[in-house]
């Protein structure tokens, strides 16, 4: 089930952009559309496993290796866990941020790494060449070093590393069908834990935070500041080469696509600004509140694994009630937040 972070919509852009701008990125591109092409085609999903929160285990058990420059994995191990940091700051940010997404997945919901069952965190660094991509393929996480000219390392962003993890955790509970609806919540999940990560690393409150998916990617050659932005879909980036950000932020701009699985890289925006509306009425830490229930939602073991938008916002609610009580704050804030994004959703009973 190999995830990537930088979807096929912006690829395509760039694989057809001026080569007189960019040298290497047009070709760059070209070879991870046809990468995920190939992935998709060979890709047989792993069954249906759904784990709680099952604290196993405080500490956390990393790995990361190198990939040289070549598309082999895992790679020559470098660094392993309590290891002393080298010179390669790609293997340091790499180390760091899987520290960081276990820290926020054992300190505030009380799970033991991304399977609730203390599994190792493993990533590969200096995958390929030019390689404008991270990916969690399942097993491990895999990061690029970038074109240089439109991308850089895909180390340098804890968002981005957040949400590869969070997939993980995603098919160790939900398991979302990466496909239409369920899809774009699949994705949605990723980012919502992927900025909660870089939240909580950085104490930073709902107000304080960017809400920026893949911040610091860009090089400066681009118009743009990140992926995706949770708080306002489709302002991320507007630049000649890569278009305009396509994501819609209500239901009312759906996109219905064969593409992307069903525009799931796109239709993900919904779900995003729904979990940034409830954070931001709550206020304070998002990762307390407003994480708390996206995380209850995931490990209830209630939610379909093609469950729609709107399946997902009862799930939410629903879970809201039952930790903070149908008339509570928190839940009537989720409803409404689903609300404000055209999402149709009754107030707990």
């Amino acid at each position: 089930m190999t995830r990537y972070i930088v979807p096929p919509y912006l690829l395509a852009h760039l694989a057809a952009a001026d080569t007189e701008r960019f040298a290497r990125a047009p070709e760059a591109a070209r070879h991870g559309l046809l990468q995920i092409d190939e992935v998709r085609a060979a890709r047989s999903e792993a069954p249906p496993v759904r784990q709680g929160a099952v604290a196993r285990g405080a500490e956390v058990e990393r790995t990361i290796s190198d990939a040289q420059g070549t598309e082999q994995l895992p790679g020559v191990r470098v660094r392993g866990e309590g290891e002393p940091a080298g010179d390669d700051v790609a293997v340091t940010e790499a180390y760091d941020a899987l520290g960081a997404t276990h820290a926020l997945f054992r300190e505030v919901y009380g799970r033991s790494s991304i399977d609730g069952a203390g599994l190792p965190l493993d990533a590969t660094v200096h995958y390929g060449q030019d390689y404008d991509n991270a990916f969690w393929n399942g097993e491990r996480m895999v990061f690029g070093d970038g074109d240089g000219e439109v991308f850089g390392r895909f180390t340098a962003s804890v968002s981005v590393i957040g949400h590869e993890l969070a997939h993980g955790v995603t098919q160790y509970t939900a398991n979302l069908e990466y496909q239409g609806q369920s899809g774009a919540l699949n994705e949605s999940v990723s980012d919502v834990f992927g900025a909660l990560v870089e939240q909580h690393l950085f104490d930073q409150t709902a107000e304080q935070a960017t809400w920026l998916i893949g911040e610091g990617l860009f090089t400066e050659a681009v118009e743009g500041r990140a992926l995706r932005s949770m708080s306002a879909p489709g302002t991320a980036y507007d630049d000649d080469v890569l278009g305009k950000d396509p994501q819609p932020a209500h239901m009312d701009d759906y996109v219905e696509t064969t593409d992307d699985n069903g525009g799931v890289h796109l239709n993900s925006g919904i779900p995003n600004r729904a979990f940034f509306l409830v954070a931001d009425a709550l206020g304070g830490r998002a990762w307390e509140r407003a994480g708390q229930v996206w995380y209850d939602t995931l490990v209830g073991g209630e939610l379909s694994p093609t469950a729609s938008f709107a399946e997902f916002a009862a799930a939410t609610v629903s879970a809201a009630a039952a930790r903070y009580g149908a008339d509570s704050e928190e839940a009537r804030a989720t409803a409404a937040g689903w609300q404000g994004v055209g999402v149709g959703v009754e107030p707990a009973a």
